[in-house]
């Protein structure tokens, strides 16, 4: 009989009679390395794998143990089931329904007429950690759907009953631990002492499926790491947070507001606008430099584009539909489709490639009510988006010079921490294998002549082509999806574009969909939080908020505001009749840069004193001297003012 080979992470591999589970694996290495395995990354996919998976002869196995980051993954699976599990130990009659593992966490949605208080949540978590005590082992059993449908519908769980129903597969999967049991994929512990720290955070209301037409449940949020200490660091991090909510800022500096009329719509101010406005100046120089030419295109088109596009098959629950003339329009949810048919009214040739065209042309899509969130899931928005229209064997130019672009863009605005990630394609796509075979290809080739790192993420490309996704990493070291570069051979060939190659024969573009900031809606919501609302002062609404400490500097204060205002600086005079002390901390709450202080020393002197952001106060200079200083900082885009210094303690 033939044996089972499995390859461990240095290529070396174990001999096995028959197909071994992950946990058998892991005996055969050593007992300790059993004990702390959580389960395993195989064939190099993303997607941590239950402990219990019988693997496959040729299988490369990595195990995952508490040491690795993967392993929160599994022990927030198992913590949304001890969770769920407590809230029905506490109240039998309460229903479960899902318990997702999300960023920094896990929640889990529950049916029940009762309202859970701040109060509950202390007893939930005492009970949860009553049950991780009790160390149940968590097993798994193969069920038949029949009988799971079966089950759960004696149990009075309808919501476990329609998840099944919808799965097409004839088996599923149910964990147990002691005397409760869920429906469920994995990964799950070995045991519940596996889980190590728990906290109950938040509640909030949501919908069956997050479609406001189903019934409504009430989500329980909660997290758990390895460690207390990782725990403390953690909540440590969501007080901050909730001082960064770029809700919270928006509203304290008076960036945007939201009506009940325009739901997911956010409405800029003038000082939000000035942000929005700046943000968009800055990439517009930069498309000079790297010789992309703006477009303007329909915001209402006949849905027989999308049709073409395939954006109406894939795509169709996200899009806005009206009627003109008995026509079917749709809203435009992106550029592309529109930059295809520009690029089709003109003959081209290869010395016209490649052709790289921008559009900051509103945009809509039909999010659902339960996903929207505040400036970074909306239904109206505008992105820096672009597309460039090549030769395949420019396309390794086009990503250096991608890159090169978004490395200058977001090096000045301070966001270096940013990873790759290199996407496939997805189960539900457009154009054939050969077509993602080459685009996939393309992208990755060019990746690898570049030596740039990066990390594949399997099957979550765009429907219709591979992409690079930049995820920036703030100052709170959490992730964020801004940046996308897409390789895009499927669009060209269903719009039917051509150039004459230099053979004079007629060839296909390659379409490379990209953005840098991406939605400048969101981009403002995570670079708000990421600063904490203290911009540099390039992109501050006000940059010098003028205060008179009497009244007979008034006049000079005035003065000033005009001179400031012809260097064009965005200055504002505050002439209340308020304390120092009380404009000054309006001031710093406001995030203005510059506090321009103004007294009968600086008026009889011809001077200007100033507090910087941070605190520090600069004294006696002219107004040459700071308007120079400004100027220059404005005009670089600085990320500091010229006369701060870093080991200033205020």
């Amino acid at each position: 009989m033939s044996k089972v080979q499995i390859i461990l992470p240095d290529n070396s591999e174990r001999q096995f009679d028959q197909a071994p589970t992950v946990l058998e694996l892991a005996k055969s290495i050593s007992p300790k390395l059993a004990k702390d395995t959580y389960g395993a990354i195989i064939n190099d996919t993303n997607e941590v794998q239950d402990l219990r998976t019988q693997l496959k002869n040729g299988d490369k196995v990595r195990i995952i143990t508490s040491k690795d980051p993967e392993s929160l993954e599994v022990v927030r699976h198992s913590a949304a089931h001890v969770m769920a599990q407590a809230v029905q130990e506490l109240w039998p009659e309460v229903k479960v329904t899902i318990g997702p593992v999300i960023d920094n966490g896990f929640y889990y949605d529950f049916d029940t007429e009762m309202k859970f208080t701040p109060e509950d949540l202390l007893k939930i978590e005492k009970k949860i950690n009553e049950l991780i005590k009790k160390n149940y082992e968590v097993t798994k059993e193969s069920w038949a759907k029949d009988k799971a449908i079966e089950t759960f519908k004696k149990m009075g769980e309808r919501f476990k009953v329609e998840i099944i129903e919808d799965l097409d597969e004839s088996e599923v999967g149910i964990y147990h631990q002691g005397p409760w049991f869920d429906l469920c994929r994995g990964p799950h512990v070995q045991k519940l002492s596996q889980i190590k720290a728990v906290k109950v955070l938040s509640l909030a209301g949501a919908y069956w499926r997050g479609d406001e037409n189903n019934p409504s449940l009430q989500r329980i949020y909660a997290t758990a790491f390895n460690s207390k200490e990782d725990l403390d660091e953690h909540l440590k991090n969501l007080e901050e947070a909730k001082k960064r909510d770029h809700r919270r800022l928006g509203k304290e500096l008076g960036l945007f507001t939201f009506h009940e009329y325009a739901p997911g719509s956010p409405f800029f101010t003038p000082a939000g606008a000035t942000i929005y406005r700046q943000l968009q100046d800055y990439v517009k120089e930069k498309y000079q430099e790297y010789d992309y030419e703006e477009v303007i295109t329909p915001q209402v088109v006949d849905i027989n584009l999308y049709h073409q596009s395939g954006h109406y098959e894939n795509y169709k629950e996200n899009l806005f539909f009206t009627k003109v003339d008995d026509r079917d329009f749709a809203v435009k949810p992106m550029n592309c489709p529109g930059h295809c048919l520009l690029y089709a009214s003109d003959l081209r040739s290869y010395r016209d490639l490649p052709w790289r065209v921008a559009d900051f042309g509103r945009l809509h899509r039909n999010e659902r009510s339960g996903t929207m969130h505040g400036l970074t899931r909306v239904r109206s928005f505008c992105q820096d988006d672009a597309h460039i229209f090549c030769r395949l064997d420019q396309v390794q130019d086009e990503i250096e010079s991608f890159m090169k672009f978004l490395n200058e863009v977001y090096s000045t605005l301070g966001m270096d921490n940013y990873k790759i990630f290199f996407s496939t394609r997805p189960e539900k796509r457009i154009g054939s294998d050969e077509l993602w075979d080459k685009a996939e290809s393309a992208l990755e080739n060019a990746l690898k002549s570049l030596n740039m790192e990066y990390t594949v993420n399997p099957g979550d490309g765009a429907f219709y082509g591979p992409k690079l996704d930049i995820m920036f990493v703030d100052s709170m070291k959490r992730p964020w999806q801004l940046g996308t570069l897409q390789a895009d051979f499927t669009l060209p060939e269903a719009f039917n574009l051509k150039y004459i190659s230099e053979s004079n024969d007629e060839e296909r573009p390659v379409m490379l969909h990209r953005a840098i900031l991406g939605s400048l809606e969101r981009f403002i919501g995570v670079y708000l939080e990421h600063t904490a609302g203290r911009l540099p002062t390039w992109l501050s609404p006000t940059q010098v908020r003028i205060l008179n400490v009497t009244s007979a500097s008034l006049d000079y204060c005035v003065h000033l505001e005009k001179e400031l205002k012809a260097a064009g600086v965005r200055v504002k005079l505050d002439d209340r009749n308020e304390k120092l002390g009380k404009k000054i901390r309006e001031g710093q709450l406001q995030r203005v840069p510059y506090l321009m202080i103004i007294g009968d020393k600086e008026k009889d002197e011809n001077t200007v004193s100033a507090r910087l952001g941070n605190g520090q106060n600069v004294n006696n200079l002219t107004l040459d001297q700071f308007l120079t200083g400004l100027q220059s900082e404005i005009s670089e885009r600085k990320l500091k003012s010229p006369w701060w210094d870093d080991n200033f303690k205020p």
